[in-house]
């Protein structure tokens, strides 16, 4: 009796497993194909702004092709948020370790989230820092990264990123705060909305700060050291 208790509980406990690796590879099936998806169409919605309209209700979203954003504003991101884009694979291990080498010190952790990584988190994910989030986010990136060109994944960037707690993309932040389309923005413009980034809910751009006019400041510094959109031109080719 007891044998035939056992052999019922093993049988069971591999049924259950084997569904696990089968939901597990459907899973990351469909996660594939979404990726592949987004490729080559807008996303209707993200994640972010799903849960911005059950907190906030309505918020402002508009797609604008890379071709009609400003250049000022594709540099004004790389600067702000990942200055090595273009030479990392959606990972950028050197940030990661000085983070870490900060915390080991006693700074406050500081971010190394790559611009493909904050892609991955906006589309399809939630805030947070949670090993379960880290390691879906780690598994969008690596699809992200393997199936977008550059091009692709900063041109998703821009038209998801969160500016305000209403305001997702360049082209409604545009036309919010300075009544312009995002193929006019200048670079000081540009520069002002990346000093948002990624973190909307701490830095506004209805009354900025001075913290925020002294990111911008740096950040115009950055886009000009990059080299401006010569250095865009050399992403494109692939550096």
């Amino acid at each position: 009796m007891y044998r035939r208790t056992k052999s019922r509980r093993l049988l069971s406990l591999s049924r259950i497993l084997r569904w696990i690796v089968r939901l597990v590879f459907w899973l990351w099936g469909l996660s594939a194909l979404m990726v592949l998806l987004l490729r080559f169409v807008p996303p209707p919605t993200t994640s972010f702004m799903i849960q911005t309209a059950f907190r906030n209700g309505l918020y402002a979203y508009r797609w604008q092709p890379y071709e009609q954003i400003a250049p000022n504003m594709a540099i004004a991101a790389i600067a702000a948020e990942d200055q090595r884009f273009p030479m990392h694979s959606g990972f950028d291990i050197d940030a990661i370790n000085a983070a870490l080498r900060d915390a080991e010190n006693g700074a406050s952790l500081r971010g190394a989230s790559t611009i493909t990584q904050q892609v991955a988190k906006n589309l399809f994910l939630w805030p947070g820092g949670s090993f379960v989030r880290k390691a879906i986010e780690a598994w969008l990136t690596f699809l992200i990264e393997l199936m977008w060109s550059k091009q692709r994944i900063l041109e998703m960037y821009l038209n998801i990123a969160q500016f305000s707690d209403r305001t997702f993309g360049v082209e409604a932040a545009s036309q919010y705060f300075f009544q312009v389309s995002a193929q006019s923005l200048s670079a000081e413009e540009s520069a002002l909305l990346a000093a948002v980034l990624p973190g909307p809910e701490l830095y506004s751009l209805d009354d900025p700060s001075w913290e925020v006019l002294d990111r911008q400041s740096w950040i115009l510094t950055q886009m000009n050291q990059l080299g401006g959109e010569a250095y865009l031109q050399r992403l494109y080719d692939g550096f």
